[in-house]
């Protein structure tokens, strides 16, 4: 017996006269077993006519079954799950579903498409097939009798929401015209149904209207479900209107510009953005006295820019050249002011102490306005951090009265950061001193070219080579900078450079300028600037007034000695803010009680101090030496120790760079083979194990000026004899016992000073750099002199001193 003989046989029909509009339908015959496929998303409503496409694999069964029956009827039910199943578990399936008629189900692409007309609702009562094809036994619950004039309020009420739903989105349109094709608008039912299909409500929800059979209790969830759809198209509708009126505004304000435009354009009352463009650009530059290249550079520039399209890539590139190049100031000087005695003011205001430093900067001005003008000069300012070098050129330039501008070099490796980016390249610019000229608004500013020193080198170029150019007053006058690409005229520019250190800087570049040194300060410089310009600017910088917050010159004294000993003063100023925020913090505790910060507070400000007062080191072995460092300069205690006499041997620890090891084995040969001239057993180191240690072991430290020193501390340990207390050293030691001149005897006689250290031994060599010092530095300092080691050991060892002298 084939399938279709089995459905035959089994059916039972049930039969219903319906009229939908005039149109007859004779009696519609549904089976009692059906074929089931199971729907996810939303679940499908009597009322429907509708396109589903299912998949091929597994359905391709069922649809042919159904297809092959009389009566084409298939149950859909739905599925609520978000994950797709190919075949989901019978349990899966909801109850109720609905009976729909297939019509031109077709197979393309392992899709299957078919129209499906809803019919029914039916009731699942038992499962003939667990898997694919479905099979099942169902029932046509029948709707129990309802109230006509209630029936008729729900049915108005209806409608009204789905003529609503119509305002508000048209697309509703046809499905109303399929729905009134088939049903008649007082068919409550099919109306009920086709109102929730309507809606976007949730798949359960809809489920929910499925599962209500009573009619009036489904017209409330379908009118429920109605009123919220029409709450969201309404929100949706304004949504879309504020949109509209934006857009339209903007096409408005859009087009009435553009109208505009045109219309000013013919009455001659304004010009398109690239004759104002060439205007501008003309304006700028008649207001200018460009050299003449540079005019006829302008001038082949702006034709070109006069037939070039608007959207042309090339349009922008010109109009920004010709935007850099009406924005330098060709020709235009400020007017320098020669006054020196006001240039000495304007350096005392600003600085205390550097008296040297100043007079040299005087002596440059005078120079300058004996000739006129102030140009071709390249000055470098070499120092320690925060002895004020960036402040000094601010000070110079406000006593020549010129602009100053002040960019970093530190870290720079590109090149083209100082001579700019070929205009070929995208986003290219000029490079950092065009930047200047453009930003100061004359030709000849102050241009301080910081941290000089801490210039890098790359791929991409070196900019130290580059600066050559730059900074040789011979060839400045023709500097090419690779945007403009003419030639720009900086020998009236006023270089002023900075650097902690001239050992990195190229010594071509270093030929170009001229080097003035500061030093760093001695604690009494210290005080006057803490007090003159350190604590009135962090007073009003903090908001505070002079008697709200006093702190003592003893307790400065401290703070100097105690916390900031460096050579400059920033750490000073930092120190000093510290304590200031702490007398805020006291202020706003008690407004009415003035804080006054003596010696004995300093402590509870800053807590322990970080340099405590160290006593010099003595006894056999161990002598002072004066270093120097990019910090300012430093003592430096050299001991000397005999290990054990059991063997001959020598050992440095300190962590030693490779010149001062050099420096210990000359000392260590010099005086093991002098040691009789020198008052010492001859044969001491033939069976001596000998150390030398640099304390401060964590600190590398380098330099050929500790030959001396390591020397002495040899001979004390030989000749088991403790050097004269409170004298500090430094010098170059030979093979042959001649002491070489050394460099920054300015920053170690300094050093000197601050450790308390009154005798020094200094090169014969350097007797010069000595009394070049200032009289303030030297004040108080015996110094002697040492053309061999020999001086140094009888100024050491309780001799006469030969060629001493006191300074008063």
């Amino acid at each position: 017996m084939t399938d279709q003989q089995h459905d035959d046989e089994s059916m039972e029909f049930i039969g219903k006269e319906e009229n939908h509009r005039g149109l007859a339908i004779s009696r519609q015959h549904l089976p009692k077993r059906m074929y089931l496929l199971p729907i996810s998303n939303r679940p499908f409503f009597p009322a429907q006519v509708q396109p589903v496409v299912v998949n091929q694999n597994p359905w391709s069964e069922t649809i042919q079954k159904v297809g092959e029956s009389n009566h084409h009827v298939l149950g859909l039910c739905f599925v609520d799950s978000e994950e797709e199943h190919p075949a989901p578990d019978s349990d899966d399936l909801e109850v109720m579903g609905c009976a729909v008629r297939i019509h031109n189900h077709q197979q393309e692409g392992g899709k299957i498409q078919f129209i499906a007309q809803g019919l029914r609702r039916f009731r699942i009562t038992k499962w003939l097939q667990h898997s694919p094809p479905y099979l099942v036994e169902v029932t046509y619950p029948d709707e129990p009798e309802e109230e006509a004039d209630e029936l008729k309020a729900y049915t108005l009420a209806i409608i009204s929401a789905i003529k609503d739903l119509l305002r508000t989105n048209p697309l509703y349109g046809e499905e109303v015209k399929q729905y009134l094709s088939r049903f008649g608008p007082d068919d409550s039912s099919p109306l009920a149904d086709f109102g929730a299909s309507m809606t976007s409500a949730a798949g359960r929800e809809l489920q929910d209207v499925i599962n209500t059979v009573p009619l009036l209790r489904r017209m409330e969830k379908v009118l429920l479900l109605m009123r919220k759809e029409q709450e969201v198209a309404r929100l949706q509708a304004e949504i879309n209107d504020e949109v509209n009126t934006k857009v339209q505004k903007h096409q408005r304000d859009f087009f009435l510009r553009e109208q505009l435009k045109v219309i000013q354009r013919e009455l001659g009352m304004a010009k398109d953005d690239k004759t104002a463009d060439v205007e501008r650009f003309n304006d700028r530059m008649a207001a200018l006295s460009p050299p003449e290249h540079v005019q006829e550079r302008f001038d082949e520039e702006v034709r070109k820019l006069s037939v070039l399209e608007q959207g042309s890539p090339e349009y922008g590139v010109t109009r920004n050249y010709l935007d850099w190049l009406t924005q330098v100031p060709w020709g235009q000087y400020s007017e320098d002011h020669f006054d020196l005695s006001s240039a000495r003011q304007v350096l005392d205001r600003d600085h205390d102490g550097l008296e040297d430093v100043k007079d040299r900067i005087i002596e440059f001005l005078a120079e300058g306005a004996y000739r006129g003008e102030v140009s071709g000069s390249i000055i470098l300012l070499v120092g320690p951090p925060g002895v004020g070098k960036t402040s000094i050129g601010r000070s110079v330039a406000d006593a020549l009265g010129r602009t100053f501008y002040r960019f970093s070099l530190g870290g720079m490796r590109d090149e083209a950061e100082i001579k700019g980016h070929r205009r070929t390249y995208i986003g290219a610019m000029p490079g950092k001193l065009v930047q200047a000229l453009k930003d100061s608004k004359v030709s000849n500013p102050v241009i301080m070219l910081d941290e000089i020193d801490k210039i890098g080198a790359s791929f991409q170029g070196d900019p130290a080579s580059a600066l050559l150019e730059t900074l040789d007053p011979e060839q400045n006058r023709d500097f090419l900078d690779h945007y403009l690409d003419v030639r720009t005229d900086l020998s009236k520019v006023l270089f002023i450079c900075t650097a902690n250190q001239l050992d990195t800087i190229p010594r071509p570049l270093l030929d170009r300028m001229d080097i003035i040194r500061l030093s760093g300060y001695i604690a009494e410089e210290k005080q006057v600037i803490a007090k003159h310009h350190l604590l009135p600017r962090l007073l009003k910088r903090s908001g505070l007034l002079k008697k709200q917050l006093n702190i003592t010159d003893a307790a400065i004294r401290q703070i100097i000695d105690g916390y900031a000993r460096e050579a400059g003063v920033r750490n000073l100023e930092k120190q000093l803010h510290k304590v200031v925020r702490k007398g805020i913090v006291k202020l706003l505790q008690q407004p009415d009680t003035p804080v006054k910060v003596g010696v004995g507070d300093v402590q509870d400000y800053l807590g322990q101090p970080t340099f405590r007062k160290e006593k010099s080191l003595k006894g056999i072995g161990v002598v002072t030496g004066l270093a120097w460092t990019a910090m300012g300069g430093a003592t430096l205690s050299i001991e000397a120790s005999r290990i054990h006499a059991s063997q001959r041997g020598f050992k440095l620890t300190g962590q030693l760079g490779d010149v001062m090891r050099e420096s210990a084995e000359i000392a260590y040969s010099y005086i093991a083979s002098n040691l009789k001239r020198y008052k010492g057993d001859p044969g001491f180191f033939d069976k001596s194990f000998v150390h030398l240690h640099v304390p401060e072991g964590a600190t590398p430290k380098d330099g050929p000026s500790a030959g001396v020193t390591m020397a002495t501390a040899l001979l004390s340990i030989a000749r088991k004899e403790s050097p004269q207390p409170g004298i500090a050293m430094t010098g170059e030691l030979t093979l042959t016992g001649q002491v070489l001149p050394v460099g920054g005897i300015r920053e170690k006689v300094i050093a000197a000073r601050r450790q308390k250290l009154n005798t020094l031994v200094l090169p014969e060599a350097n007797r010069g750099d000595f009394e070049e010092l200032p009289d303030y530095l030297r004040e108080g300092i015996e110094v002697h002199f040492a053309k061999h080691f020999s001086d140094v050991s009888s100024i050491c060892f309780g001799h006469k001193p030969r060629g001493g002298t006191r300074v008063h």
